[in-house]
């Protein structure tokens, strides 16, 4: 298991090597450009092309259907005109709230100051404002006391006043929303959510914290998450209160009103004059609030944007409007909210597009396919933040756009460098190589040749032409290409010269035997090279097999001859018959066992073995049964002995036992008595059943002497006595 590990970690670190000592452009470039990038937009330098990214967003999605919710009460100029004043008078004001009120409307928001009072009809107006209990007042809040504005006294005391603070960006527009407010440790809510909640409380639908975050406010189907200082684009913005990002709305125009494409517009004048339908109040939100130009309450939203012509504002009314808007359709419809990315996973989203730019431009190489894949590839990046966008989802596109974009440049540079250098490096080469009688090639990291010098032109039979930029798979079998590509991979992978025999088959169909001898070098543009120097081995290798297969035939001869001499050397020492160690061999073993049992103080048993009635078998049943029994007879000897003991026949019916190490004559004595019981079991051969006995004498060193031929004769002297006195018995010397 160690080594195994251990095999892996070393591939791991010849893998991280080539990544970044041969595959570390794409890296290094994609990693400079995007810290870069990431740099930029940290000190809020790509704060502007954001905004202006997510503001064609708002301009290019699909018009939704009319706001039938919202009727705006517009202060125009002609209104303005007819009631020949500004501040408009409080009785006018009064007069205004009044007719609205009997159409019953679900709310109304009064998007005026009215702080101080405007006779003539102040007096009515405060009556009104008690008897109209859906009317909501603005004021507007500040830390100084001196910017702020107060809210009228009555609305104040019964809590029906919002502030209606807008928050601006950098460039005057605005795409955040405030809803609550904490002014000396008193909350406010906002004009436009107060509204809201108003209006959707007879859809049943309540204000309450979100579930998976009780700090964030939910309503219905929406969750407001609280703006921080760097979501989105944003870098380093003040988040007082509670804000959040606003998707407004892309309303669709109205045929009755074809030059205001969002809400629902009529003038003052014309509520005074009682010309307005009653459905275009009834259970709505009415907005009273000036559109005249005159009065310059004018703001910028995303949808203000032109790319040509000058931006077009709207009316701070129209702008509650669309905060109404948004929340309502969040949520009764779950119309999506603007959400942003945390902040790494926009940096890697950064990177990634960073690298893709680098990696398009660094693989494809040819400039047509380059040019077509680096749009493709902005294509989808504008696609996927544009769909994102349509979900509710400000992904940085403006970053990912100048990392992809920026990358590809460098690369760009780099390639043509690279070309530049390898140009040059390619005419030295070929200068140097051809002045070697060697053959010789350089390769490139797509293992193509790109310098030949004749010498290897000529070794493997094709033109220089042929073969530049083509590679050995186009020329060699498969099975010699992948060996050469093996080899050459082991270069690049652990840059270290190699030197390694091969074979390969020219254009004529020769084989040739060769020695290549790899190493890697590299020019200033960071182009790596393998250079192969080769030698033709062809006459050393067939010189090396033929001395081989001499080395082989001489091998095999001597095993022969090996053979022949044992076969001779077992035909010498042991009896044709039986197998067993003949005469020679049994002198030789019971003089060696004779030393060894001196040498350890041992006790040694010789039994000389005849068998009784042999000589009658042999004459009645035919020499080829008394050889069979013979064969027998041997094999129950050796089954009685232990594997120590060695049996040996002398010759005709003459056996012998050597007893190697015996504690006590008594088991002399045991084993002659299991050698007669033995022998005189009887034996079947050819139908005819024989039986024979054995006379055994036995001698015993050093007892009877300490001389292997004195034992010999002593232990034969035995084997006659037990004879004469009636076979089939075992007598010691």
């Amino acid at each position: 298991m160690n080594q195994q590990q251990g095999k892996r970690f070393v591939r791991l670190i010849f893998l991280l090597k080539k990544f970044l000592c041969r595959g570390n452009r794409e890296f290094v470039t994609a990693s400079s450009v995007a810290l870069c990038i990431l740099l930029l937009r940290f000190f809020g330098l790509l704060q502007s092309l954001e905004w202006a990214a997510l503001d064609q967003f708002f301009q290019l999605r699909p018009i939704e259907t009319p706001e039938e919710s919202i009727t705006i009460v517009a202060i125009d100029e002609a209104s303005l005109r007819e009631v020949g004043s500004w501040p408009i008078p409080d009785g006018v004001i009064a007069e205004v709230l009044q007719k609205l009120h009997l159409q019953q409307p679900r709310a109304i928001g009064l998007d005026i100051f009215r702080d101080l009072k405007v006779e003539p009809g102040h007096k009515n107006l405060l009556n009104t404002y008690k008897s109209i209990p859906n009317l909501i007042g603005i004021e507007l809040l500040s830390n100084k006391q001196n910017n702020s504005v107060a809210p009228p006294p009555e609305l104040s005391k019964l809590k029906r006043v919002g502030f209606n603070n807008i928050l601006l960006d950098a460039d005057g527009k605005v795409r955040r929303s405030l809803l609550y407010w904490h002014v000396e440790d008193q909350a406010h809510e906002s004009f436009a959510l107060k509204l809201a909640k108003l209006y959707l409380q007879a859809e049943g639908i309540r204000a309450k914290k979100a579930v998976q975050n009780p700090k964030n406010l939910q309503l219905g189907k929406a969750v407001f998450h609280h703006f921080q200082p760097h979501d989105g684009g944003y870098v380093g913005v003040d988040n007082k209160g509670y804000q959040i990002l606003s998707n407004f709305p892309k309303l669709a125009c109205r045929n009755s009103f074809p030059d205001i494409c969002a809400f629902r517009r009529v003038s003052m004048r014309d509520v005074l004059t009682d010309q307005v339908p009653r459905q275009w109040i009834h259970n709505r939100i009415v907005l009273i609030g000036s559109t005249a130009p005159s009065l310059q309450d004018i703001v910028l939203i995303p949808y203000s944007s032109r790319l040509m012509g000058t931006a077009k504002p709207v009316a701070g009314v129209e702008l509650q409007a669309y905060f109404i808007s948004e929340f309502i359709r969040a949520a009764q419809q779950g119309r999506p909210l603007l959400k942003v990315w945390a902040d790494l996973v926009e940096g890697l989203w950064i990177c990634v597009w960073a690298y893709v730019g680098a990696a398009t431009r660094w693989r494809v190489r040819r400039l047509n396919r380059s040019i077509l894949s680096i749009l493709l590839f902005c294509l989808v990046l504008l696609g996927s933040c544009y769909v994102a966008f349509l979900f509710g989802w400000w992904i940085p596109m403006m970053p990912a756009l100048l990392s992809f974009g920026v990358s590809a440049i460098v690369m760009t540079s780099q390639i043509a460098h690279m070309q530049e250098e390898l140009k040059r490096s390619k005419e030295f080469l070929h200068q140097v190589i051809n002045t070697i009688p060697d053959p010789i090639f350089v390769k490139n990291e797509k293992h193509q040749w790109i310098v030949l010098n004749e010498a290897y032109c000529q070794l493997i039979g094709y033109p220089k032409s042929l073969l530049l930029e083509k590679s050995e798979y186009d020329f060699f079998s498969k099975k010699e290409a992948d060996l050469f590509r093996q080899q050459d991979e082991l270069v690049f992978r652990s840059q270290q010269p190699q030197e390694h025999e091969e074979e390969f088959t020219d254009a004529k169909g020769k084989t040739h035997f060769i020695s290549t001898k790899r190493s890697l070098h590299k020019d200033g543009a960071g182009n790596f090279f393998l250079v192969g120097i080769i030698r033709d081995i062809t006459k050393r290798k067939l010189l090396e097999d033929e001395l081989k297969r001499t080395a082989a035939e001489l091998f095999r001869s001597n095993s022969e001859l090996k053979l022949q001499e044992d076969h001779l050397r077992y035909l010498a020492y042991h009896d044709p018959l039986t197998g067993l160690p003949n005469r020679k061999l049994f002198a030789e073993q019971l003089q060696e066992s004779v030393e060894w049992a001196r040498n350890n103080q041992l006790l040694l048993g010789l039994l000389f073995i005849d068998l009784d009635g042999f000589k009658q078998v042999n004459d009645s049943l035919g020499h080829e049964i008394g050889d069979r029994l013979l064969i027998t007879v041997a094999q129950r000897l050796s089954n009685c002995l232990r594997g120590s003991d060695t049996v040996s026949r002398l010759g005709g019916d003459e056996f012998t036992a050597i007893l190697r190490a015996i504690p006590k004559l008594e088991v002399a004595a045991i084993v002659a008595e299991k050698i007669l019981a033995t022998i005189t079991e009887p034996i079947v051969l050819d139908g005819h059943t024989i039986k024979i006995s054995a006379s055994i004498g036995i001698s015993v060193y050093p007892l009877n002497s300490h001389d292997y031929e004195t034992l010999i004769k002593q232990a034969d002297a035995a084997m006659y006595h037990a004879k004469r006195l009636g076979k089939n018995r075992y007598e010691f010397s």
